[in-house]
């Protein structure tokens, strides 16, 4: 006998029988389905609180999963399927390993909602429960490891105090603008011992990342590892530098002798000023988790997760990389 799946009216029926009181054998029964089915419609589809089944949502869901059946059978595809379990292996978002698909096999491309639905496919009850056999669990290469993926707030504004320097607030708006190479932000990632850390440095148009291990937090420290990765580049691809307000980073001036840059300083509690550093904070502790001690990683580690950052794809390069992107602009 051939499957047909659950339509709304044998939804309707399931909540009406469930009003009843009516057992799951009895609405199999009266539905001319497997007791196993309705099992898994009921539970799949009510509420957690109060455990009522929800016909219209069940269906709703019903139709979305419908929508992108069948992307996943191109996920089937062997090269396909070993390109997207590598990628996501490199960190790579799914949304990054989508977009460079387009690039790399045009002729397979997949949505990264398509991804994401093969990651959870690999654990039953999409994520909450155990691991289907002979498959691994990808969602720990998310970069949010969560069971599920949750919608993002809205950030507040917090508590201001004084900026030491140059305030974010008369940096000319075209850095805002993000339409040229050239404007960086600078932060340090701090270690389980708070003495040493490392020093980040982000360019906000293209995203290209320097990253150098910082013996201690000093300000000369940083004001050294500043002025020498820096110092490297062309003056037409160091014009601004923005810091927060942390006390190593208050020798900008030092900075701004040595190599010809302007710093500006973001307002104090505002992390999101310098949003293209605070999230590539986050893809380092990736490798680095928030109990990492500097003290035993060593400068190789430091620079091969630089080299495989610089080496994602990102969307607002369409999906070139950042190492791709300063070589263009290297040679412009």
């Amino acid at each position: 006998m051939q499957y047909t799946h659950i339509s709304i009216e044998e939804r309707e029926k399931i909540q009406e029988m469930l009003w009843q009181k009516k057992s799951v054998r009895q609405i199999a029964k009266a539905l001319n389905r497997s007791p196993s089915s309705i099992s898994r419609e009921i539970f799949r589809n009510q509420s957690r609180l109060k455990q009522l089944y929800r016909p219209r949502i069940a269906q709703d869901r019903a139709d979305m999963h419908k929508k992108y059946r069948g992307r996943e059978k191109r996920l089937k595809n062997e090269i396909i399927r070993s390109y997207v379990i590598s990628k996501l292996r490199e960190r790579w978002s799914p949304e990054q390993i989508s977009g460079r698909l387009r690039i790399d096999h045009p002729e397979q491309a997949i949505s990264h909602e398509a991804i994401y639905q093969y990651v959870y496919a690999q654990i039953h009850r999409d994520g909450y429960g155990y691991l289907r056999p002979e498959c691994e669990d990808l969602r720990i290469y998310l970069r949010r490891r969560r069971k599920r993926r949750v919608h993002k707030g809205y950030r507040k504004c917090s508590r201001t105090s004084l900026i030491r320097g140059r305030s974010i607030n008369v940096r000319p708006a075209v850095v805002n603008e993000r339409i040229r190479v050239g404007d960086w932000e600078g932060d340090s990632v701090a270690s389980v011992s708070n003495k040493t850390g490392i020093n980040t440095l982000v360019e906000r148009k293209i995203g290209y990342l320097m990253m150098t291990k910082l013996k201690n937090k000093t300000g000369k420290a940083t004001t050294n590892v500043v002025s020498k990765r820096l110092s490297i580049l062309p003056e037409k691809l160091r014009l601004t530098l923005t810091l927060d307000n942390g006390p190593e980073n208050q020798d900008w001036q030092t900075i701004e002798e040595r190599i010809r840059i302007t710093c500006y300083h973001a307002n104090p509690y505002h992390s999101w000023e310098r949003g293209t550093n605070e999230n590539t904070n986050s893809l380092i502790r990736q490798y680095f988790p928030k109990k990492t001690d500097f003290g035993m990683i060593s400068d190789e580690q430091i620079k091969r997760v630089e080299t495989f950052l610089n080496n994602r794809p990102r969307k607002r390069l369409n999906y070139k990389t950042p190492l791709e992107a300063m070589s263009v602009a290297l040679e412009s």
